[in-house]
């Protein structure tokens, strides 16, 4: 996820890139470390910020990948008109430095003390913060059902692929694919509505928690489904940034 930076009252750090690794063709995964972190809850984001010779700066903000307890990590995906994540998700190499601060947020959260079910919808890269949430979901051995319905333009786009598919009981992950599917695919595809939020979401009579990440249209059709079902939008998290590829 690349959104434009909002100020805080953090200071920079230069944190060393342990490892870069890639998820899809353009999207990966980068892990950090700072020298002053002092954790974070899932569903955080981090600021990063860039300067040129010249001095000029771009700052974006990106969700944290990782759970609670595990090393920080950012997942970008590399958008071809972006200042930043070309360098990110193209440049980066392990033994770099990156300035960052954070974390950031304390609205799209959740622990488990939090507790569920929980519905979670992504859009693209929104999966980042979401898988964060499941990972913390894993490693605290929580009881809350988690159901994921993730949003991708086609097959070789979802994000974490692999992750998701090893997730056990507890956890269920749902694909709807918008733009293409490979040959014989059986999952949904179309982009999400509320015929399919019917289906795959919980119903609101078990007083799920929701957290939607993703693009703005995309966030603003799911929010507005899941109250059409009955949620009460207090129990409705939204997350949302600028298009990227019109998922």
């Amino acid at each position: 996820m690349e959104t434009t930076a909002i100020r805080g009252r953090l200071n920079w750090q230069a944190a060393r890139v342990i490892s870069v690794s890639w998820e899809t063709a353009s999207v990966a995964t980068i892990e950090l470390e700072p020298p002053d972190w002092a954790g974070h809850r899932a569903g955080q984001h981090v600021d990063v910020r860039l300067t040129a010779e010249d001095g000029y700066t771009a700052e974006r903000s990106y969700s944290i990948a990782s759970a609670p307890g595990e090393p920080l990590a950012i997942t970008v995906e590399r958008l071809e008109d972006g200042e930043v994540s070309p360098y990110l998700a193209g440049e980066l190499r392990a033994g770099d430095e990156l300035e960052l601060r954070g974390p950031i947020g304390g609205y799209f959260v959740w622990g488990p003390s939090d507790g569920g079910p929980l519905t979670l919808l992504a859009g693209g890269s929104g999966v980042v913060p979401l898988r964060s949430m499941l990972r913390h979901r894993v490693s605290t051995r929580s009881g809350a059902q988690a159901r994921l319905l993730y949003s991708a333009r086609g097959w070789e786009d979802v994000i974490y692929r692999d992750e998701l598919g090893q997730y056990g009981d507890g956890i269920r992950v749902s694909y709807t694919l918008t733009r293409s599917h490979p040959p014989g695919w059986t999952g949904h595809t179309g982009r999400i509505d509320s015929a399919l939020l019917a289906e795959v979401a919980w119903p609101a009579g078990a007083n799920p928690l929701a957290y939607i990440c993703g693009p703005t249209s995309f966030v603003e059709a799911a929010a507005a489904g899941l109250v059409g079902l009955g949620y009460p939008p207090e129990r409705v998290k939204t997350e949302r940034f600028g298009a990227t590829g019109g998922r």
